[in-house]
């Protein structure tokens, strides 16, 4: 039975790096912000958070995101330690303690594992910890060179958590303001459709290809993560990562960008 004050939010690399692919130091500060406050409101919060690959590159001082595995994985290391690095201090800021966990697709697929992850996870919420997670990337190959990947840029990764801690929604910040009937970054005329009761062939067939440059998961990945959530009765908002306080709205039942409602 899903829990309708516990929130999972994910959060994508186009929101954490800014377009020459640094980190955003305004993004993870309002994230931090309005997590920590939501929080404050008596809901548990779970971040699910993308970004080592790049967030290490550009520390790396790497002129582009790397292809190779070995140079994916080296940045992976480092820029995880700064990805958590900025969490820990920005939400330090808020009077709010985080905890890191790294996980693979195995630790899901072994139902002992998958127990001792639910555990861990459900025992810091219950200590009001907001839990980050993401993909370990610095030991996984599967996931960041697989044409058929699990987690897919962790919206799936997301979805999967939501469903491990029995969550009551997921949203899914990306770098559109939700779901369309045609890209709009190539259709001026794009229409936003703000609900989506169920998703189908044809809602598919509307999600096109791959998302920003800076990321991997496009709105097709996102409508795997929304269709995996709302078989279990998790409704999934997909909305823009620019504006986190549009959290406030998805809390107070207000519209924001696109509802896949939970069955």
């Amino acid at each position: 039975m899903v829990n309708k004050n516990r929130i999972v939010v994910k959060v994508g690399t186009s929101t954490l790096t800014n377009e020459k692919g640094n980190t955003n130091l305004r993004e993870f500060d309002r994230l931090a912000c309005v997590l920590a406050d939501v929080h404050n409101r008596g809901y548990d919060v779970v971040l699910v958070s993308s970004g080592a690959i790049s967030v290490g590159a550009s520390k790396l001082r790497m002129k582009e995101k790397p292809t190779e595995l070995r140079y994916k994985q080296a940045a992976a290391a480092v820029g995880q330690c700064s990805v958590m690095f900025l969490y820990d201090k920005f939400f330090r800021d808020y009077d709010q303690d985080v905890a890191q966990i790294l996980f693979n697709a195995d630790d899901i697929e072994e139902e002992e594992k998958k127990e001792n992850l639910s555990n861990t996870i459900n025992t810091l919420l219950e200590m009001g910890v907001i839990p980050i997670i993401n993909e370990n990337d610095s030991v996984s190959y599967t996931e960041i060179e697989s044409k058929d990947r699990l987690f897919g840029d962790n919206d799936k990764l997301s979805a999967i958590v939501a469903i491990l801690c029995n969550a009551g929604k997921l949203v899914i910040f990306s770098d559109i303001d939700g779901f369309y009937d045609k890209d709009p970054r190539l259709y001026p005329d794009a229409q936003l459709i703000d609900r989506i009761d169920e998703i189908t062939e044809e809602t598919f067939r509307l999600a096109g290809g791959a998302g920003s440059r800076r990321g991997t998961g496009g709105m097709r990945t996102k409508l795997e993560a929304a269709q995996l959530a709302t078989a279990q009765g998790i409704s999934t908002i997909v909305t823009n990562g620019k504006y986190p306080d549009a959290l406030y709205n998805v809390i107070e039942g207000r519209k924001v960008g696109t509802l896949f409602k939970g069955k």
